[in-house]
């Protein structure tokens, strides 16, 4: 199972350059690929684009860019350019977001979200192969169109796919799904089971988990708990919780001393998950430093 580390999650404000520095120092540190969230900051794939200069071997990854508010032509043009500026280390991670950002925020339509992920990935998924892509559909027709980007090879996507429609289309239609508060129950009991059912023995699962090593748990609990208040109330995220049996993001989050974060990240992986996704979460002085020197220590 591969490690990374995830960037933007944790709510931080970081500059640009910043950013950058975490993405070398995971490099440094050994992880295998560091993922952006896309929120309301920098652009995730822009961003990534930047750190692929100025890193050389580490895989780079969205998590995740919002679909409605970019043409998947457009988005499959930014997401080649910055396969081809990173040495094709770049894999694209989409997703719906959430009616209360698509629909109450930007004035768009969040209505049939599942068709309107199915009519993107047909779209874009022959662009991220080299393809020329005629769709005649709903919400998206787009005919005889080809993108040529020198340097880009076949590019991966995965979404972010949490209901059984959604992972269907992962399956089917993407490389796979890249998760966010997904405890490691419903993960084997849901995420995975459906992933194969729908006909895709070996999917890209990624598994974004908050994490901390601390002995101060409790204490790291309260600060995981208020921080990522948003994500307990979010219906996608909410639905994943209940399965779990969590009141909150605070009850999956993986906090303890190092033979319970190993134990975690463990199970993760013999379960099939193809790549663990970390959100460092600083919930005290050195608490990230520390965690990430760990994570390192899990490469070795």
């Amino acid at each position: 199972m591969r490690i990374g580390v995830m960037i933007g999650a944790d709510g931080a404000n970081n500059t640009l350059d910043d950013v950058i520095e975490v993405a070398k120092n995971a490099e440094n540190s050994g992880l295998d690929n560091v993922w952006l969230a896309n929120i309301f900051s920098f652009d995730a794939i822009t961003t990534l684009a930047l750190i692929g200069r100025e890193t050389q071997r580490i895989g780079l990854g969205t998590a995740v860019t919002p679909t409605y508010p970019r043409h998947p032509t457009a988005i499959a043009q930014q997401a080649l350019t910055t396969a081809a500026a990173t040495n094709n280390r770049f894999t694209l991670g989409i997703g719906l977001s959430h009616k209360v950002v698509i629909e109450d925020m930007l004035g768009m339509s969040y209505d049939k979200p599942a068709k309107h992920m199915r009519e993107y990935l047909s779209v874009l998924m022959p662009l991220a192969r080299g393809e020329q892509v005629n769709f005649e559909g709903e919400q998206y027709r787009v005919r005889g169109v080809a993108l040529d980007v020198p340097g880009a090879e076949r590019l991966p996507v995965v979404i972010a796919g949490l209901g059984p429609v959604m992972l269907k289309l992962a399956a089917q239609l993407a490389d796979g799904t890249n998760t966010w508060m997904v405890g490691p129950k419903t993960m084997d009991g849901h995420i995975l089971p459906a992933l194969h059912d729908a006909g895709n023995a070996d999917p890209t699962v990624v598994a974004g988990m908050p994490i901390v090593l601390t002995t101060n748990v409790d204490e790291a609990k309260e600060k995981i708990a208020k921080d990522l208040t948003i994500y307990g109330q979010l219906p996608s995220y909410r639905a994943m919780l209940d399965r779990e049996g969590a009141a909150g993001p605070a009850d999956i989050a993986i906090v303890g001393d190092e033979n319970q974060l190993r134990g975690e990240i463990k199970r993760f992986a013999d379960m099939g998950v193809t790549d663990f996704n970390a959100a460092i979460m600083n919930t005290e002085d050195g608490a990230y430093d520390r965690t990430l020197e760990f994570l390192s220590s899990m490469k070795g």
